[in-house]
């Protein structure tokens, strides 16, 4: 059964919001600002904008054309580019390896979100007077830990159970906007502070001579990934909602550009915000001059900087950061989980509604296990999904649009799209580029990972 009029995109906007929803998250606002502190600040930024239109823009793109062409669930849709039995199968593997990678990366994606609606919360109960709610909201415990890791996949079922139209595009056309709001918001407010300008230059004026580190290549190569989540079968399936006329080349562009948007803004906004508060006396750099607990920066250096701001503002400006960091998460989560949920309603003769409480039955009892053995698993599966498999996957899917996907095939798909000229030098160059270049691109970042 494949995508239903019911279950395709109803406009354009909707698209782009919901696309760009979906690349948007936390790996931009929390993970990219990261990244670039620990790697060199401007010389990151330039390598990352590099990437981002030599590998981020043309694999976004496949993906969506795939998922387009099929018309279905990632697993389906890679199988019917195959030309064989055998291809068909490998193919197969590769999509159902997509929806499995989507279906853990929402098992820490929930974890890490249930955070932000947390410390969005603290400062809340803290107003109302109640201290020892609001410690127990910022404390790192096993029953925060699971109460808001369901929070947050509650709040990810109410938009995914209302379909495509009424969910998804509705909620991204409200969220986005808000999203890019807040940002600007933040980064304008942060250049105001004592020690900004210093966090600005950091950000802007490259170091040419670390252009070329192994680590800082391989860190922006691995971030255009996560950020743009191009691995994950998220924009195959958003491909398969796409009317067939829709010219992809010009959506992936407006995604892409979006995505890079934010990921910009948030590094306006944090980094900048992190020598405000060096400035303030909070330490964020080791002697070595590394990044001091770059996993929980986001949770340490801004709630430190927020008090320094005293009275009400310090609230007020803790509550809208969180929310922007929760909008992202959500954003991000319904793309995700909505991966594994159209493969259950393709598959069986569930409804939507059932699909979607299976798949966050399945994810919360996952995530559950986790925050049980945190230091354990929390950390290992984000290894494995966003540094192993994610870069696998999309190996597997430059190879199959550029060596196995019939060429008929696919130039009739592009000759399909409303002002695509096949003959012109971009849609003719585009093919060849995935078929040689991406997966040389791919393959340096997977020898690295396992050099390293």
């Amino acid at each position: 059964m494949g995508a239903t009029s019911q279950n395709h995109f109803s406009s354009r906007i909707g698209f782009i919001m919901a696309a760009a929803g979906s690349a948007v998250g936390v790996g931009n606002i929390w993970g990219f600002p990261t990244q670039a502190a620990t790697h060199g600040g401007g010389a990151f930024l330039l390598v990352y904008l590099v990437l981002i239109v030599l590998l981020g823009y043309p694999m976004l793109m496949a993906e969506l054309m795939i998922g387009r062409h099929g018309q279905t669930n990632p697993a389906d849709a890679m199988a019917k580019l195959g030309k064989g039995a055998l291809s068909r199968r490998i193919g197969w593997c590769i999509g159902f390896a997509s929806i499995v990678t989507a279906t853990l990366i929402c098992t820490f994606y929930t974890i890490l979100s249930g955070w932000f609606v947390s410390y969005a919360a603290a400062p809340i109960a803290e107003l109302a007077g109640q201290q020892t709610i609001a410690d127990w909201l910022m404390q790192f415990s096993l029953s925060r830990n699971l109460v808001f890791t369901i929070i947050f996949t509650a709040m990810v079922v109410l938009v995914i159970r209302q379909g495509v139209q009424q969910g998804i595009e509705r909620w991204s056309k409200r969220l986005m906007p808000l999203l890019l709001a807040i940002l600007v918001f933040g980064a304008v407010y942060i250049m105001t502070l004592p020690g900004a300008a210093q966090g600005l230059s950091v950000l802007l004026i490259p170091d040419f001579s670390r252009v070329w580190d192994t680590e800082v290549l391989m860190g922006a190569l691995g971030q255009t990934f996560f950020s743009l989540t191009v691995g994950t079968g998220a924009m195959m399936v958003y491909g398969a909602y796409l009317n067939r006329r829709e010219n992809i080349g010009k959506l992936t562009a407006y995604v892409t550009l979006t995505d890079t948007s934010v990921a910009f803004l948030a590094a306006l906004m944090i980094i900048p915000a992190m020598y405000v508060a060096q400035h303030n006396g909070v330490q964020i750099f080791a002697e070595d001059g590394s990044l001091l607990n770059s996993f929980t920066l986001v949770f340490t250096v801004l709630p430190a900087l927020f008090e320094t701001l005293g009275g009400y503002l310090q609230y007020i400006i803790a509550i809208v950061f969180f929310i922007l960091m929760t909008i992202a998460g959500l954003t991000s989560a319904i793309s995700i989980v909505e991966v594994p949920t159209s493969y259950i309603v393709e598959k069986t003769s569930l409804t939507r509604n059932k699909a979607t409480l299976l798949v966050a039955a399945c994810i919360t009892l996952l995530s559950t296990v986790i925050v049980f053995n945190f230091e354990q698993l929390f950390g290992l599966i984000i290894t494995a999904t966003t540094e192993r498999a994610q870069p696998l996957i999309a190996l597997g899917i430059a190879i199959y649009l550029g060596w196995v996907w019939h060429r008929n095939s696919l130039i009739s798909d592009i000759a399909a799209q409303d002002n695509a000229d096949t003959s012109s030098r971009f849609w003719t160059l585009w093919p060849i580029y995935v078929k040689w270049v991406c997966p040389i691109l791919i393959t340096a970042i997977i020898a690295q990972l396992i050099l390293g």
